[in-house]
């Protein structure tokens, strides 16, 4: 190859073949954003207070992945002859409708253009694909309960309970749900305290704002159903006092690279209105163009362009929330985009008593990261159907709703975390942390464990109180514990419990200055009470253990 030649397409990639009719929707992606008109001085002008708030709480500084994209550029790719369809300031590049000819050899002549690609054709007929891979389930025996009735169990099973019996349901947390549509949501009973207490900030369609938001597929509802569901006695949803966003990033009818597209600047759209929260229950592998189509290799946690945002939307401090996939009885098997991103908390599917669905796509991410993260209810959740009745359904996509609900709850209960906090304490609360597979990743979080760790997360860890020195701490094999005034003492009881008050290990040791424990690798990671009792004293040490 010509030597000149190579150093072009080393700086203007074009992901599309020549084609003298350019029809369809075009992703452009720019080198830079020079010359910007916002500053990172005055973050004012492009997010919101509760965006820049976010940030600051949590030390994260706002920099140059949330200036807008240069609006020279995208007017020099218009001017062309393009329509565009909206700008992704966290990929610096914009996604324009296109009919026009030869538009890849003419926009990449453009300096500042560094890739093209063709996101979705004009011309589509209707997909075949089965979007959202629900299940139809058989309705289980009538729970007793008088307050969450049929939805218990979506609670009950991560003890989501000792939260909201503290009256933490989400109040004073914004959640964004990205999906395919919210039929009804508007209209049915599920959401009538929504509504009434204005926890419905607003809505915002990037697929096609002229369509009715409240007139398309159900699959959004469903969604919503199960974090902000209200319907004392039959459906409790599991931040049901939150406030939401609802927004509308999926093309229902069709399956493209375009709904990743999408996808990011949907959650950007979140994160600049304030959000702490997004759930999206989709995700992406195949699609109607099967040259469009990822490679398992591609879910190595940042490759994908929806998984690159979801990457981000991480990094500017909001929890994010994806399904893992329903892949699982299927010839793809794998997790999903954007779930595999390595911020991301990707959600896998139980049944109520724990055990994987049939359907739960397997981890790992290609790269060999766990992945689920978590798992929660998504065999037979019960919810709110699109015929206006309640219901079983099943699927990831139902799974993190119910996660994120319950994780929102979480942050609300400990607001001086930051969303990498709370994650860590979800999965370190979870049913296999010390054993994570493909299938459920860490498992299935205690909320009442994980709110005791983030309680006492940033408290400083002790090494003297009174009488006892306990070292090394963090602990990994071994602890030595050491009497400060050396008294002698009969039989020293030595107690370590897990921060919710639970009995993991104890010894009976003779009364002497210095005391070894080893065999220490089975203790659980974390922040652990070692009690130390005898004769004259008892205290109680804060341990951290290394995993």
């Amino acid at each position: 190859m010509n030597k000149n030649i190579f150093l072009f397409f080393a700086f203007i990639i074009i992901i599309q073949p020549f084609q003298t009719k350019a029809q369809g929707y075009y992703w452009v992606a720019f080198t830079d954003k020079n010359n910007s008109a916002y500053s990172l001085s005055n973050p004012g002008e492009y997010l919101s207070q509760r965006a820049i708030e976010r940030r600051t709480k949590q030390n994260i500084p706002i920099d140059s992945l949330d200036l807008p994209v240069n609006s020279n550029y995208i007017d020099s790719v218009i001017n062309l002859g393009v329509e565009l369809v909206h700008p992704s300031k966290w990929l610096n590049g914009i996604t324009v409708k296109v009919e026009m000819e030869n538009f890849p050899s003419e926009v990449s002549k453009l300096s500042f253009v560094r890739e093209v690609q063709l996101t979705k054709p004009l011309s589509t007929t209707k997909s075949t694909f089965n979007k959202f891979h629900e299940f139809s389930g058989k309705e289980k025996e009538p729970i007793d309960t008088s307050v969450y009735g049929a939805s218990v169990y979506q609670t009950g099973l991560m003890n989501g309970q000792f939260l909201h019996n503290q009256d933490f349901n989400g109040q004073g947390m914004q959640i964004a749900i990205l999906d395919g549509g919210f039929l009804n949501a508007d209209k049915y009973f599920s959401f009538d305290s929504l509504w009434a207490n204005n926890q419905i900030l607003g809505t915002k369609d990037f697929v096609d704002p002229t369509v009715g938001f409240f007139n398309g597929h159900y699959h959004g509802m469903s969604v919503l159903s199960c974090i902000g569901g209200n319907v004392p006695g039959q459906l409790i949803g599991t931040a049901r006092k939150a406030s939401f966003w609802l927004i509308r990033t999926e093309d229902t009818s069709s399956e493209y690279l375009l709904e990743e597209d999408n996808w990011v600047v949907g959650a950007e759209f979140a994160d600049s209105a304030g959000v702490d929260v997004i759930n999206s229950s989709l995700g992406y592998f195949e699609f109607d163009d099967p040259t469009m189509n990822h490679t398992y290799a591609d879910m190595d946690g940042k490759t994908t362009r929806v998984t690159q945002g979801a990457n981000i939307a991480a990094s500017r401090g909001m929890l994010v929330f994806t399904s893992a996939g329903n892949e699982g009885d299927d010839p793809w098997k794998y997790i999903i985009a954007p779930s595999d991103g390595d911020n991301v908390i990707g959600v896998g599917a139980t049944n109520k008593f724990g055990f994987p669905a049939f359907f739960t796509s397997f981890g790992p991410a290609s790269d060999g990261d766990i992945k689920p993260n978590v798992a929660g209810v998504g065999w037979n959740t019960y919810l709110q159907l699109s015929d206006g009745n309640l219901g079983y359904a099943n699927g990831t996509s139902f799974s993190s709703p119910v996660m994120a609900g319950m994780g929102a709850c979480l942050w609300q209960a400990v607001p001086s975390a930051t969303a990498k906090e709370v994650k860590w304490a979800m999965e370190l609360s979870s049913t296999q942390y010390n054993n994570p597979d493909s299938l459920l990743g860490y498992g299935i979080p205690d909320f009442q464990m994980a709110f005791f760790y983030l309680v006492n997360l940033t408290a400083p860890l002790q090494e003297i109180e009174n009488e006892w020195l306990a070292y090394p701490n963090p602990v990994k094999n071994y602890l030595v514990l050491q009497q400060k005034n050396s008294r002698v003492e009969q039989e020293i009881e030595i107690e370590i419990y897990s921060m919710d008050g639970r009995l993991i290990e104890q010894w009976k040791k003779p009364g002497t200055p210095k005391i070894f424990l080893t065999g220490l690798e089975s203790l659980p990671p974390g922040i652990l009470l070692l009690r130390v009792n005898s004769e004259n004293s008892s205290e109680t040490i804060k341990i951290y253990k290394h995993q």
